[in-house]
């Protein structure tokens, strides 16, 4: 999931310099929704996998 954040935000970057602004807009928004929910699902692993073994 955080691939496809870092290829959304490439993609914002290109649009955003060949003068895109719409499509720039939409990659960043995308990205942005990516990474987070990453670091969601990522601490949300982290607690789970730190319970103690019985």
């Amino acid at each position: 999931m955080l691939y496809y954040a870092l290829v959304f935000l490439v993609v914002a970057l290109i649009a955003g310099v060949l003068g895109f602004g719409g499509i720039a807009g939409t990659a960043t928004g995308i990205a942005k929704l990516l990474f987070f929910v990453f670091i969601i699902i990522f601490v949300i692993s982290l607690v789970i996998g730190r319970k103690p073994k019985p």
